[in-house]
């Protein structure tokens, strides 16, 4: 089970070597006990700051917070964290400890962590260190904070968002008491910083478990994103819908693929339904321009969550165009990728999936059938290199000017005007049929 890798069995075997406790400590030993790869591999001790700094002189050390007993060692260019034993001070900004204070036993040191999953350590020597019942909690699938979970969250608010992401990622469910606190606590997350909300929202939107976390934990995720809250419970009054919007947000989100971007555009998609709203005679409810109104919310949401650009942005695309109508018609396709480009695309075929899905009305098999059809049509359109956009075209402005086209707004206008004939396959993309049709085409509208 316990494949050391080489840095990790060098920082242990070098502070055992020099007198001195060592343990891999934390999400290696849960996630090794789980069967699964660890990302990484930290290390605790109880040689003191000073005394680390002396067995590894003759290594590449990164100074982390030498002040909290932490230092990086790097082995062959790959960075193993150590930590002195400590128990921590008071959290006076519900974030970070005021002081710390270094002990000798690993035990206190497991004490001060978050949850029981999250607080075991082991040394290929003296084997796995368990003082609160981590390993049970793995074999139950329960997240369990460390002693009283209202200190636990109170020293440090980014605990509660934790605790809902272990939970989404394992699909393990969450202890009682823990939950408890949580809810009476979740005003507390709003003192953390939106950047470490943002990693862990995303973290847990990608987890296998949630959906679960969405439905039980949705006042968690109301104070954090108010602009969804209008969403828990609306009945939507319409037969193309099985369930109110917030259901419906919640079982799109679990048929998205699991990346940040698409599960965070199925998050906020139809954020705008309630306020979009109206009845019609006959009692039927409609959320018209809903998209509109969807990413005018979504864009306040992700710029208070501080994403980054690249990712705000798609988001914001497609959940303004995520109900674009999508056949495999030829010409319809060409016009979203150019609208779109290809990376778009494929992933707003993968929102009306999730979409269609979560809507409870449709068979996912004919949804799958649609949309598969769809991806194929593009495959096969794709594989003829088709023009779709201006830099595609056989003819360019310099070209234009060169048949005669005066320099200035006739020559854009004339290129869209072409680009419009070649998407809707009225004209190929070939350099002279192009610059004929242009002449005729200026000349019509009495440009030369």
């Amino acid at each position: 089970m316990w494949k050391l890798p080489e840095g990790a069995a060098f920082v242990l075997d070098r502070l055992n070597q020099s007198g001195y406790q060592a343990y891999a400590v934390g999400g290696c030993v849960r996630d090794t006990l789980l069967g699964l790869q660890p990302k990484d591999w930290d290390v605790c001790t109880n040689a003191l700051p000073a005394q680390m700094q002396r067995i590894f002189a003759d290594c590449r050390v990164i100074e982390t917070g030498l002040q909290h007993g932490t230092l990086t060692v790097l082995y062959d260019h790959e960075p193993f964290e150590v930590t002195t034993f400590r128990v921590d001070g008071e959290y006076t900004d519900h974030r970070h400890p005021d002081e710390v204070v270094f002990v000798t036993d690993v035990r206190d040191d497991l004490s001060r962590r978050d949850f029981t999953v999250n607080a075991m350590a082991w040394n290929p020597h003296t084997g796995l260190v368990d003082a609160f019942g981590g390993q049970e909690d793995l074999k139950m699938g329960l997240i369990r904070c460390v002693g009283d979970p209202c200190k636990r969250f109170d020293e440090d608010a980014l605990r509660i968002l934790r605790a809902l992401r272990f939970a989404a990622v394992y699909g393990f469910d969450i202890a009682p008491e823990t939950a408890e606190a949580i809810h009476v606590l979740k005003h507390t997350i709003l003192d953390v910083a939106a950047e470490r909300i943002r990693v862990e929202l995303a973290k847990l939107l990608c987890g296998r478990g949630a959906g679960k976390i969405l439905r039980e934990y949705r006042d968690v995720i109301f104070t954090l994103i108010p602009e969804l809250k209008a969403t828990d419970g609306f009945d939507q009054r319409t037969p193309f819908h099985a369930y109110d919007v917030w259901e419906h947000i919640v079982r799109a989100v679990e048929n998205a693929p699991a990346t940040e971007v698409l599960r965070l555009t199925m998050l906020l998609h139809d954020a705008g339904k309630p306020a979009s709203f109206t009845l019609d005679e006959q009692g039927v409810g409609h959320a018209r321009g809903h998209q509109k109104v969807s990413a005018q919310l979504a864009q306040k949401v992700l710029t208070t969550l501080k994403t980054d650009n690249a990712t705000r942005d798609r988001v914001l695309l497609l959940v303004e165009c995520h109900d674009w109508p999508l056949t495999q018609e030829r010409t319809l396709l060409k016009r979203r990728l150019n609208k779109l480009g290809e990376e778009a695309l494929r992933q707003l075929i993968e929102v009306q999936r999730a979409d269609g899905k979560a809507k409870g009305t449709e068979a996912p098999e004919a949804i799958d059938a649609r949309l598969d059809g769809v991806l194929a049509a593009l495959e096969g359109l794709l594989a003829e290199q088709p023009c779709v956009s201006l830099r595609d075209m056989a003819v360019k402005g310099s070209d234009l000017m060169e048949a005669g086209v005066p320099k200035g707004k006739l020559i854009g206008e004339t290129l869209q005007w072409l680009l419009e004939e070649v998407l809707n396959e009225r004209l190929p993309n070939e350099r002279e049929t192009l610059l004929q049709a242009a002449k005729a085409h200026i000349a019509a509208v009495g440009g030369i």
